[in-house]
């Protein structure tokens, strides 16, 4: 059973490695080859209507063939095929199709790249992603790149056997697509769900155009936020200094500005008339968010340095003073310090007093002293010195610390804070005059005394109103690139359409579509809730890449995450529409809306797009028949985009019944510790790895690194450690498969072994339900081996009829995650039919022995115990005798582990117990009751759990039965079994003897 006749081949890197680990390794490619074809030539996995099944319709998120499919997408689609396998085995009809996503502009970019003989893009084609040299002319057009790397993908699933249904397979540029993608859209539009206007949107300056995740390098979804910028007038100026803020409501608390002296900053006009001071590379941004921006002049910060501006809130002047900490890329570059709220600030003018440069400025202490505007619970008036103090912070080199710091203030005054009562007396009446009144009455109605999120709110209208404050618009995950390498900013897009995922009737249903929806694992559920809470509007087109226009302005392409919201639709009719030849163009909406929807009668649409009357009513009957989708399939990433939009645009298309009904959440996968990436170099193009390792080996080893939303590391050590697994597997069917007569009676080895596998039926069930799958994967590849090696050690043979069927369920429970080796070893056992088609294997109870199991479990303990001793006196044994309680006393135990299983108190199982004991024995019973009650309580529960269902049990006889068993395991010459009333327990120490209860003997070693 180890891993005999496996020649090995030297070992190389993983990453450069090539050619199969071992002979097996490449057995395992071999077998993999012959029973992909079997599985086509039989058509295996094309799943048709079947009233007489109930049906399960299962899908993952299709690719993107801009690359070769990695270890990393395999994770993915091999926990998806794992399941589809596993439901078609319960006696599901399973339809797992597969589709291939062209939208989008990644394919477009790297296309252009190519053609432009980008040297490094031509380098990772060829040494990472194995494309041959030759085959890199054919990359050169976007669409020859997504045929390429279609096909690519698509052998890669073939190989990996994945059991989809082919015959379904589409692009999203196919035309039939687009006409359905049309459908949906005017749908979504009739419904108010699709509107025209002004929205930020990630834009790439190079293409002019909305970008989203698939269109930026590492699938990065451009996180828009939006700062609030505050208009700090410079004393006798008309500029303004505009200091961009996310807590516009401390303002009451500035007491100077900041500006990086490193840096270069303009004065523009906006289209507000007034002047700005930002920074350069602001100027740059705000171009994309304001209707006009121009400068006018460049300013030398050093120059601004002690000058005044006004603080538009109080009207108090504040000095402006250098900090290197401003970064001129985020928002306006100019920021106000609010150093009783803010830890930078706070350590920042720390670190100027301490360095004499107030002093040189002229400025007092009594200028930068921190006012304090909120008041939170658990916190002085000055929040940010508190938790400076507390973490240890003496400078702004501190970064991690101070970003803690912030953290933890910004956090605590948002959720807990309140403005302070006396935030009116902050008005400088010198600079306000009589206006002052007015000011503070504004404040005490609108901003005093509220909660810090209203009083945002308010602060920002007020000073809005006044023409004090406006809005700019910055990427808060930056920096973030565009495919073609340019750096992704805000635009505010003007007249373009977006999909209005802010409506509050679309979000209610969605939120009800997810509430009666499982969501796998459970955790991810709040994930959900967030993403429908803070989705807003979203761009639904672009002006290049492939995919489908925008039905009513052609110039314009719907974009790639929101063309892949319902297409899991689509899959049930496809096959048919091509098959029957259908024009495109007959496509219409219409025909769409009886399809899929039962709208019209088919007599109406027939005449109308001219498709036949018994085509429509079957499309629709194979649409009714497989929606709705049953499990949906994806990566965490795409949480909060892809499989959020899926959930909206179902409950905006499709009604209550045809809802989806789960949705699974995968981690990623690491290699070798490392994060995969293209800068490190360490993608593994999967379909090389197949050739390394085997199929099988690589799914299991998939499976086996992680469970399900953790992320999985893929190492060579795990792979190779899961191809002998394996081998071991397939070395003992051929055992079998050796010994083809008849099976032989095994006795309690064969029981054993039928009882211990009805187990383990139940817990591998249980697992793949649950998608529990690396439990399911060590469980049967390393648990169960081990169970066979006890089985032969419990005197098992080869060809007893125990093993056999152990090795039929093994091989059945293997099937989902080894799919071609388990159907080699099914037939070789002597099945027939295909092992993925056969049956799940279901517990049965008549085989279920719970005393057999008992048996074997007191050997072991008593196994244990005789080690234990070994190890202390240090001698192999010649003798061992073991004395053990009569069985007259089993019906304590049984007891005292019933009332351990209730949690019932010692004393109220003595009284139970001693009720019924003679006078004379009650001093030794309740010895025992008591003995037994503290070894019951640190027993497992598996095994309190057998003697609860044992109600006969005798200690001797069970040792006798299984002598052989316990003398190999301890390498003893001589061992004796008495009970301990009997004469020959009198040798024995007095002290052992007296220990003796059920379950728990004396051994005695000589």
């Amino acid at each position: 059973m180890g891993s005999k006749g496996s020649k090995t081949i030297a070992r190389p890197s993983l990453l450069n490695a090539r050619s199969p680990v071992n002979d097996f390794a490449k057995m395992l490619v071999e077998i993999a080859e012959k029973w992909q074809k079997l599985w086509s030539k039989n058509k295996v996995f094309e799943a048709d209507p079947d009233p007489s099944r109930p049906k399960f319709f299962i899908t993952a998120a299709f690719p993107y063939p801009n690359s070769p499919m990695h270890i990393g997408h395999g994770r993915t689609y091999t926990i998806t095929d794992v399941y589809a396998r596993f439901k078609r085995m319960q006696g599901y009809n399973v339809l797992f199709p597969m589709g291939f996503h062209y939208t989008g502009t990644p394919i477009l970019t790297m296309a252009e790249a190519l053609a432009k003989n980008d040297e490094e893009l031509i380098d990772l084609m060829v040494n990472v992603y194995d494309v041959p040299p030759g085959d890199l002319e054919k990359l050169k057009t976007p669409l020859g790149m997504a045929r390429y790397f279609h096909e690519d993908a698509k052998k890669a699933m073939i190989e990996m056997g994945y059991s989809i249904d082919w015959r379904r397979e589409f692009t999203t540029i196919d035309k039939e697509f687009n006409k359905f993608i049309e459908w949906q859209f005017k749908k979504l539009k009739d419904k108010g769900l699709i509107v025209k206007g002004t929205h930020p949107v990630g834009w790439c300056p190079n293409h002019n155009m909305p970008v989203g995740m698939h269109d930026t390098k590492g699938d990065v979804e451009p996180e828009i936020g939006e700062f609030t910028i505050l208009l700090f007038q410079l004393e006798d100026s008309d500029i303004y200094l505009a200091a961009a803020t996310l807590r516009p409501e401390t303002v009451f608390g500035a007491v100077n500005i900041w500006l990086n002296p490193s840096t270069r900053y303009v004065v523009v006009e906006t289209d507000k008339g007034k002047k700005w001071l930002v920074s350069e590379k602001a100027l740059f941004k705000l171009q994309f968010q304001m209707k006009r921006v121009r400068k006018i002049s460049e300013i030398n910060p050093q120059e601004m340095i002690g000058k005044r501006v006004i603080n538009p809130a109080t009207g108090k002047k504040v000095p402006i003073l250098p900090a290197e900490f401003v970064d001129p890329d985020t928002a306006t570059g100019v920021v106000m310090s609010v150093p009783a709220h803010a830890p930078y600030d706070y350590i920042a003018l720390e670190d100027l007093r301490k360095n004499g440069l107030l002093v040189k400025l002229g400025i007092s202490e009594e200028e930068i002293t921190p006012i304090p505007v909120i008041e939170v619970k658990g916190y002085s008036d000055i929040p940010a010195r508190d938790v400076v103090v507390r973490l240890g912070i003496s400078s702004q080199q501190e970064k991690d610390l101070l970003d803690e710091a912030t953290k933890t203030v910004y956090g605590d005054e948002y959720r807990h804070g309140f403005m302070r009562r006396d935030l009116d007396e902050l008005i400088d009446e010198s600079f306000f005059g009589d206006s002052a009144k007015y000011i503070r009455a504004v404040l005490r109605a609108w901003i005093v005394g509220r909660s810090v999120p209203e009083a945002r709110e308010e602060t920002i209208k007020w000073l809005s109103a006044l023409g004090l404050a406006d809005k700019m618009y910055e990427i808060m995950n930056r920096p973030v690139y565009c495919r073609c390498g340019t750096e992704i900013v805000v635009k505010v897009l003007q007249d373009q359409w977006f999909i209005n995922y802010s409506d509050a009737e679309w979000k209610k249903r969605a939120y009800e579509a997810l509430d009666n929806m499982k969501i796998v694992p459970e955790v991810m559920r709040e994930e959900f809730k967030k993403t429908i809470d803070w989705l807003k509007l979203r761009a639904a087109a672009r002006t290049r890449g492939l995919g489908t226009r925008l039905p009513w302005s052609k110039e314009w392409i719907i974009e790639s995450l929101s063309d892949s919201t319902i297409y899991m639709a689509f899959y049930t009719v496809i096959h048919h529409i091509r098959n029957a030849g259908l024009d495109p163009e007959k496509l219409t909406p219409s025909f769409w809306d009886y399809v899929m929807l039962g709208k019209g009668k088919p007599e109406d649409v027939s005449r109308e797009t001219g498709v036949s009357i018994e085509l429509l009513e079957r499309l629709r009957k194979e649409f009714d028949y497989w929606y709705p989708l049953d499990s949906r399939h994806s990566a965490k990433d795409l949480v909060p985009n892809h499989l959020t939009f899926f959930i909206f645009n179902h409950v905006a298309i499709y009604p209550k019944d045809k809802w989806p009904r789960q949705i699974v959440v995968n981690g990623f996968v690491k290699l070798e510790g490392k994060k995969m990436s293209k800068s490190l170099r360490n993608v593994i193009p999967l379909r090389r790895i197949l050739r390394v390792y085997g199929p099988d080996t690589v799914r299991a080893t998939l499976l086996a690194a992680a469970e399900l939303l953790q992320d999985a590391d893929f190492t060579d050590e795990l792979a190779r450690s899961i191809l002998s697994r394996i081998q071991e597997y397939y070395e003992i069917a051929k055992t079998l498969s050796n010994n083809s007569e008849s099976c032989v009676n095994d006795g309690i080895a064969g029981k054993w072994l039928m009882s211990i596998t009805q187990e383990y039926i139940e817990d591998v069930t249980k697992a793949m339900e649950e998608l529990r799958l690396r439990h399911a994967t060590v469980k049967l590849l390393y648990e169960f081996p081990k169970e066979i090696k006890k089985y032969m050690n419990l005197g098992g043979s080869f060809n007893g009829c125990g093993l056999r069927e152990a090795v039929r369920v093994w091989t059945l429970m293997l099937a989902p995650i080894t799919p071609h080796i388990t159907e080699e070893v099914w037939k070789m056992i002597g099945n027939k039919g295909f092992a993925s088609l056969s049956p799940w294997p279901s517990p049965d109870k008549k085989r279920r022995d719970s005393k057999v199991e008992l048996m074997v479990r007191y050997a072991d303990m008593v196994i244990t115990d005789i080690e234990s001793i070994l190890s202390v006196v240090g001698k192999k044994p010649s003798r061992i005798v073991i004395a053990v309680s009569k069985p007259d006393y089993w019906w304590i135990a049984r007891k005292v582990a019933e009332a351990v299983e209730l949690r019932r108190q010692l004393r109220e199982v003595m009284r139970e117990v001693m009720g019924g004991v003679a006078k004379e024995n009650k001093s030794r019973v309740s010895k025992i009751v008591n003995r037994l009650y503290e070894y019951m309580t640190g027993l497992d529960e598996y095994t309190r759990r057998l003697i609860l269902q044992v109600e006969e049990f005798d200690e001797k006889i069970v040792l006798e039965q299984l002598k052989k068993y316990v003398m190999e395991a301890v390498a003893a010459e001589e061992l004796t079994i008495i009970y301990v009333d009997d004469k020959e327990a009198r040798s024995l120490p007095k002290q052992k003897i007296e220990a003796v209860i059920p379950f728990k003997p004396a051994i005695q070693v000589y």
